[in-house]
């Protein structure tokens, strides 16, 4: 990716017009494509090649670029990049967050859950999937919440990007006799198991390429059953609202 696009940072969320820029007309929806199509030639052709794998109308007059899990913001002529975060300034929404969950919904049926710490409470019959570093204090806080939730099966999948520690204590986690009570154990108690043993199989690497594959670069991230997904420690009556809309 460009440097231009590396070192885009939101300083000012405001359109700019300068007569000593050379500006790119905004594209107009035509039969050879759409305004989404042409902005993604555009930014392809401004970028050095680096093709968005899917472009979406925003708001103000501005298009959404994702790439690789990641999303920018540019003017119909691509004629200026923003990375960074937009609000709703009423509701307080993160409005990036939520077209990144739409963007990257994931195909829950594909989900190699065997890579997974399954963790059933009750019946279990509903169904949920995390992304979890066990150095992370939001997956601390988000497990301790989900104790009192009821009759759901959880699938865990060790996702230790944080640090060298986070590794091992992945390893150590995953190679325990149990290692869903191993796993409760740390994030409540922070009860640390015995490292594990050298030969001891894990899929944390399977599981790193697998995140990054769907575009997760934060923990905790949940995914539900449909598909649709929410990074960090959601409330637990905002996980259930979640739970029972992905049921319909």
């Amino acid at each position: 990716m460009n440097s231009w696009m590396r070192h885009a940072s939101v300083l000012v969320m405001a359109l700019v017009c300068s007569a000593a820029w050379s500006q790119t007309p905004a594209p107009a929806a035509t039969a050879a494509g759409s305004a989404e199509a042409q902005v993604a030639a555009r930014f392809a052709e401004k970028s050095g090649g680096t093709k968005p794998d899917k472009v979406f109308t925003s708001l103000g007059g501005l298009y959404e670029v994702l790439i690789g899990g990641e999303l920018y913001y540019v003017d119909a002529g691509v004629n200026f990049v923003i990375a960074g975060r937009m609000f709703d300034a009423t509701t307080r929404e993160d409005l990036t967050q939520k077209r990144l969950d739409v963007a990257l919904k994931v195909d829950f049926k594909s989900l190699p859950l065997d890579r997974a710490i399954k963790t059933k409470r009750g019946d279990g019959s509903r169904i949920m999937v995390t992304f979890e570093d066990p150095n992370c204090p939001y997956c601390k806080r988000l497990w301790q919440n989900m104790q009192e939730m009821k009759n759901v099966t959880i699938y865990t999948f060790l996702y230790p990007i944080l640090s060298a520690e986070s590794n091992e204590k992945s390893r150590a986690i995953w190679c325990s006799k149990d290692r869903a009570v191993a796993w409760d154990q740390y994030m409540v108690g922070g009860k640390v198991p015995a490292a594990a043993a050298p030969d001891c199989k894990n899929p944390l690497e399977q599981n790193i390429a697998l995140g990054r594959q769907l575009g997760i670069t934060g923990t905790p991230t949940i995914v539900f059953a449909d598909g649709s997904r929410a990074a960090g420690a959601l409330p637990i009556p905002m996980i259930e609202q979640r739970i029972a809309a992905a049921k319909k």
